[in-house]
C-alpha cells in the first residue's frame, strides 16, 4: 500500500502539534486600563480604572472612592485574599503617576480645554513566564504611543506625539518605572490570579473586547483548544493505523 507521508514524519509533526497546543493552552494574560482627566469636577473621579484578565473583567477602580470594586466570581476570590489591599494601594499610585504625566504634557496637546489619557498596562504568561508586556497610551480619543516593555522600544502611532515619546524616552527613570510595573508587578498578580481562574469552572463576566494592539497577546478561545484537541486524537489514530499497516507491508515484502 502506497504511503503520502512515513510514521517518522507523522510522529515529529504530532510532536509540533502537542508543543503548539500546550503553550496556547497555558497563555493567560492580565490588562489594567486607566482613565486619566487633567480637570474634573466635584464629585466626579479623575480617574477610572478596569483591570481584565484574559480579556474578561473582574475589577473596578476610581479615585473618588478610592476603592476597588470586584466583579464576578474572580473578582470575589480576589477579594478575599492579601492582594487586594496591594492592588488598591497600586492603583492610585499609578492613577496619581499618570495624571502626573498628563499635566506635564498638556502644553504640547493641541487643545484648549481639559486632556484625557488613556493607559493600558498588558502582560502576558506562558509556560510560567512572561512572554509579553506592553503600554499603551491614547491622548484626547488619538491612539499616540506603544511601548514594548520587553524590548523596551517606542512605536508612534500618532506624529503629533512624536515629542512626547522623545520627551519620556529620555527619561530612564520613567522607562523603568513602566518596566518594573508591567514586567514585573504586572506579572506577580498575573501569576496569582491565573490559580483562581484556572481553578475556576469557567468565566463569569461576559469577554470586553481589548485594543487592537493586545488582541495578537489573547489567549485562545475554549471552542479552538477543544478543536485542535480533536484533531490531534484524529492525526495520533491516524499515524497508528499507517504505523501498522506500514510494519505488516514490510514484513510480507521479506517473505
Amino acid at each position: 500500500m502506497p504511503l503520502t507521508c512515513s510514521p517518522v514524519n507523522l510522529l515529529l509533526l504530532l510532536l509540533l502539534l502537542l508543543t503548539a497546543l500546550e503553550i496556547m493552552v497555558g497563555a493567560h494574560s492580565l490588562c489594567f486600563s486607566f482613565t486619566i482627566k487633567s480637570w474634573s469636577r466635584p464629585g466626579q473621579p479623575w480617574c477610572e480604572a478596569q483591570v481584565f484578565m484574559n480579556k474578561n473583567l473582574f475589577l473596578q477602580y476610581d479615585s473618588d472612592s478610592n476603592m476597588v470594586k470586584p466583579l464576578g466570581l474572580l473578582g470575589k476570590k480576589v477579594n478575599a485574599t492579601s492582594t487586594w489591599g496591594e492592588l488598591t494601594q497600586m492603583l492610585g499610585e499609578v492613577g496619581r503617576d499618570l495624571r502626573m504625566l498628563l499635566l506635564d504634557i498638556k502644553p504640547q496637546i493641541k487643545t484648549s480645554g481639559p486632556s484625557t489619557l488613556q493607559v493600558e498596562m498588558f502582560c502576558q504568561r506562558k509556560a510560567e513566564r512572561c512572554t509579553g508586556a506592553s503600554w499603551q497610551f491614547t491622548i484626547n480619543g488619538e491612539k499616540s504611543l506603544i511601548l514594548d516593555a520587553m524590548k523596551m522600544t517606542w512605536i508612534v502611532i500618532n506624529h503629533e506625539a512624536s515629542k512626547i515619546k522623545e520627551t519620556w524616552k529620555k527619561d530612564s527613570g520613567l522607562e523603568k518605572y513602566f518596566r518594573k510595573l508591567s514586567v514585573g508587578d504586572c506579572d506577580h498578580w498575573l501569576r496569582e490570579f491565573s490559580e483562581h481562574w484556572e481553578a475556576m469552572p469557567e468565566p463569569t463576566v461576559s469577554p470586553v473586547n481589548a485594543s487592537d494592539i493586545h488582541r495578537s497577546y489573547s489567549s485562545l478561545p475554549d471552542t479552538w483548544i477543544i478543536l485542535g484537541a480533536f484533531i490531534l486524537l484524529v492525526l495520533m489514530g491516524s499515524s497508528l493505523i499507517i504505523y501498522i499497516r506500514w510494519q505488516k507491508d514490510g514484513r510480507s515484502t521479506w517473505r
